[in-house]
């Protein structure tokens, strides 16, 4: 059984492989039923914009005795409407969230929360967030994110080529559609601290989709003036040689950054390290996945409709069949030598039935006299059961007509 510390090295020479290019419609069909489930989930459910976004009114305050259903009752008996209550981070710390209220209704929502939960005026908390506001950094969020990728595209045409560029771009588009889709699935709040994780993942999916295409054109420099494999077979190994380091890299990354989102949260409850966590985990794995299953099979299919890479596959695609059609003669040679010894060879080189008649030439003279005087039997003289066509065929040498008997009496 192979070690687990030598899969690494056998996996970068090419002694074991894992086919990830050749398997791309499959990858294709999965992320597409997955972008489709993320797309139908933010149509359906929507986004859960916090207030930085929308606008509106915050109340915070520490409580005993609170809890959600009661927190919502009293914001609609104050005027308040619809309300979000989350228990964040601390000794009982409750924020709640309702849309622009008018300030009397704000002082009605306050005094009731007061009264409800025995707050002490010192200890409530409100803020009140603009829709303008909220429509500003909505904006700025869309432009840094066009901007980001819109300067990654410039990078990556020129320190690599523009095939490598687009096949980067769309992995990096399936990691945004996921991310939303799940935000959407799951209705965690999207806050400004989402956004910037967001184009943390991305530099982080970007991060691992470059060292992959750096050893791919490693392993393509040169290739179109061979026959030594195809653009997808060179492009294929490039990945398997990275694969190791990519998913140690992952591992390394999503165990502290679980911990924030599954243990913080339960301890600690909602909030920043909540938005923060949520969109690194599903991020660093929409990533990982889209580096290794999207982004390289891209290129390939991309770098594949090149005039000089179709040749090269047609090259490489005779000099296989050539090969596999060498092997098949030799077992078929094999299999003839490996024939029993008794089996001889005809004139044609195809194997001589054993029941084949023998020839027997038997001395007449011999046989006639039968036994002579002496007690000597008569001869027999048989020819080879195999020979060769190119020998000339052996013939049987008769006794002289005289035997041991006819000797001894001329003596």
């Amino acid at each position: 059984m192979t070690r687990l510390t030598e899969i690494p090295g056998r996996l970068y020479r090419g002694e074991v492989s894992v086919n990830i290019v050749g398997r791309q419609r499959m990858w294709y069909l999965i992320s597409g039923i997955i972008i489709l489930v993320s797309i139908a989930a933010v149509g359906i459910r929507g986004l859960n914009f916090n207030v930085d976004f929308k606008g509106g009114s915050v109340y915070q305050f520490t409580s005993t005795s609170a809890n959600q259903g009661e927190i919502s009752r009293v914001v609609s008996g104050a005027g308040g409407g619809s309300s979000s209550a989350q228990y964040l981070s601390g000794p009982h710390q409750w924020q709640v969230t309702t849309s622009q209220l008018a300030p009397k209704v704000s002082q009605a929502v306050e005094a009731a929360l007061e009264k409800a939960f025995h707050v002490t005026s010192g200890n409530m908390s409100v803020q009140f967030v603009g829709p303008t506001w909220g429509s500003d950094i909505s904006t700025k969020a869309l432009e840094a994110l066009i901007i980001f990728l819109i300067v990654i595209v410039i990078y990556l045409s020129v320190a690599f080529e523009w095939k490598m560029a687009v096949a980067a771009f769309v992995a990096l588009i399936h990691d945004i559609v996921i991310t939303i889709g799940v935000y959407a699935l799951i209705g965690f709040t999207v806050s400004p601290t989402s956004v910037i994780g967001l184009l943390t993942i991305l530099g982080y999916s970007l991060y691992d989709t470059v060292v992959v295409f750096d050893k791919v054109r490693e392993n393509t420099a040169g290739l179109a003036t061979s026959e030594r494999s195809t653009y997808t077979q060179a492009a294929n190994l490039a990945l398997n040689q990275t694969l190791v380091r990519s998913i140690n890299t992952s591992l390394t990354a999503l165990i502290p950054v679980a911990s924030i989102l599954f243990i913080g949260g339960t301890l600690l409850g909602t909030g920043t390290l909540n938005d923060l966590s949520l969109v690194l985990f599903v991020g660093m794995l929409s990533g990982t996945y889209s580096s290794l299953c999207i982004a390289t099979p891209v290129l390939a299919d991309l770098k594949e409709r090149e005039p000089a890479m179709r040749r090269l596959r047609e090259r490489v695609t005779r000099r296989e069949a050539g090969g596999r059609a060498a092997v098949k003669r030799a077992e078929a040679e094999a299999k003839a030598g490996s024939a029993p010894a008794s089996t001889g060879q005809g004139g044609s080189g195809q194997p001589v039935p054993q029941s084949a008649p023998v020839a027997v030439a038997v001395d007449d003279r011999a046989s006639d006299a039968g036994t002579t005087a002496d007690g000597d039997a008569g001869n027999l003289a048989a020819t080879s059961p195999a020979v060769q066509p190119s020998a000339p065929r052996a013939t049987v040498r008769q006794q002289p007509r005289g035997g041991n008997a006819h000797r001894k009496k001329r003596r």
